[in-house]
């Protein structure tokens, strides 16, 4: 389930039809108020959030919209609707996501050549793999090139296990993260708060950086990373918000 796709905004897009936006308490947590009106999910569920920061960052969302509603660009929203319609039903299926891109995770394929972009590689990424060993016992195995290499059976299930640890909010976070980052290991690093989300974001685009660096980049491809590293922040503070109350 790769949570950065398969949404549709409408052609159509809703105008604002509010004023005010604001956090409640709620029965089980926090909820958002459209003019005193209970936000709720598509399938008609009342948006309820396990702390108040995380309401806080989706009631952000819903205020900073203008003339229209841009849902494609409410990543919090959309995590918390999957979180609240999606998630607690196919737990078993999300981590097996997670716990397949940890099979091939980027952190672990470095270049063969050139010999600056497989130091910068080994910089970046080698404290963070012995981090993962040393604090979660997770010991990956390093390539070289593209082929693939299996990981170890105990680490992929260690990865499944800590996924599964995790409640329905904290889940679709991983499940967001890993195709972000095309890491299993970056996602959990952010989640723990090892690691900021713009700075996981710069760690899985090494090679596109040392590309842009040889060849230049164009608007258009600058444009893109600019997005994904928002949605990286998002995510930061999303899992930020997740533990606090």
């Amino acid at each position: 389930m790769d949570l950065r796709k398969g949404f549709h905004e409408p052609t159509e897009k809703p105008r604002r039809f509010y004023k005010q936006v604001s956090v409640t308490e709620a029965d089980g947590g926090f909820g958002i108020l459209l003019d005193g009106r209970t936000l709720r999910t598509p399938k008609g569920h009342a948006l309820v959030l396990p702390t108040r920061a995380v309401a806080e960052q989706i009631a952000a969302e819903w205020d900073a919209q203008v003339a229209v509603i841009e849902m494609a660009s409410m990543h919090a929203t959309r995590l918390a609707n999957t979180a609240i319609e999606t998630i607690g039903a196919s737990r078993d299926g999300v981590a097996d996501q997670i716990v397949e891109y940890a099979g091939a995770d980027l952190v672990c394929y470095f270049a063969e050549t050139p010999a600056v972009l497989r130091a910068r590689q080994e910089a970046a990424w080698e404290p963070l793999l012995a981090r993962a060993e040393t604090e979660l016992g997770l010991r990956f195995e390093r390539c070289a090139g593209i082929l693939h290499r299996d990981q170890p059976a105990g680490t992929l299930a260690k990865v499944r296990e800590i996924a599964l640890s995790h409640d329905d909010f904290g889940l679709a976070g991983l499940a967001f993260g890993v195709p972000l980052f095309g890491s299993a290991v970056l996602a959990i690093a952010v989640r723990r708060g090892w690691l900021a989300g713009a700075a996981a974001f710069d760690l899985s685009r090494i090679d596109e950086a040392f590309q842009e660096e040889q060849w230049g980049i164009d608007a258009e491809a600058a444009e893109r990373t600019g997005r994904l590293r928002g949605e990286a922040r998002m995510l930061e503070r999303w899992f930020a918000g997740l533990r606090r109350t």
